[in-house]
C-alpha cells in the first residue's frame, strides 16, 4: 500500500464552476498506480467541490443560477456582512455542497463517468486562487 499527496491551485473567475479534472488525472497518471482512492479536499469556507456534467455548459450555468436563487445576497437577516454581501451566502452555499470528494482509481485512471468532471464551485463574486489538497492511497 502506498500513499501520495499534493496540492492543486485553481484560479476561479468569480461565481461559478471551474473544472480541474485534467489536473487530477495528470497527477494520478504520474503516480503509476493501478488501484486505489483519491480524496480531494478544498481548503476554503466559501467555495466547494462537486462532480458534474462537463459536456453541456448549460448544466454548470443553471447550477450556479439556482444556488443564487436559493441563497440570495443582501438578505437582511445575515449578521456576517463585514466581508461583503456575497460572503455569508458563500458560506451557506459551501455548507450545502461538498468540501471533499472521493474518487476510485481503477486500472490507473479515475473512475469517473463519461460526462463527469471535477469542479471547484466558487461562491464569491471575485476571482480567487483556491487550493485543493489531493491524497491517494492504493497501489
Amino acid at each position: 500500500m502506498r500513499q501520495a499527496v499534493t496540492s492543486i491551485q485553481i484560479g476561479t473567475r468569480g461565481k461559478g464552476l471551474s473544472e480541474f479534472t485534467e489536473d487530477v488525472e495528470r497527477w494520478v497518471a504520474g503516480q503509476a498506480v493501478q488501484t486505489g482512492l483519491v480524496t480531494l479536499f478544498i481548503r476554503h469556507t466559501s467555495a466547494s467541490l462537486t462532480i458534474q456534467e462537463n459536456a453541456d455548459p448549460d448544466v454548470v450555468t443553471d447550477l450556479n443560477d439556482w444556488f443564487g436563487r436559493l441563497v440570495p445576497e443582501h438578505d437582511p437577516q445575515f449578521r456576517h456582512t463585514a466581508e461583503g454581501p456575497d460572503d455569508m451566502p458563500a458560506h451557506i452555499r459551501s455548507a450545502l455542497t461538498a468540501t471533499q470528494l472521493s474518487i476510485p482509481v481503477i486500472n490507473g485512471r479515475l473512475a469517473l463517468g463519461t460526462w463527469q468532471g471535477i469542479y471547484v464551485f466558487e461562491h464569491r463574486r471575485s476571482p480567487h486562487r483556491r487550493t485543493v489538497a489531493v491524497h491517494f492511497i492504493g497501489d
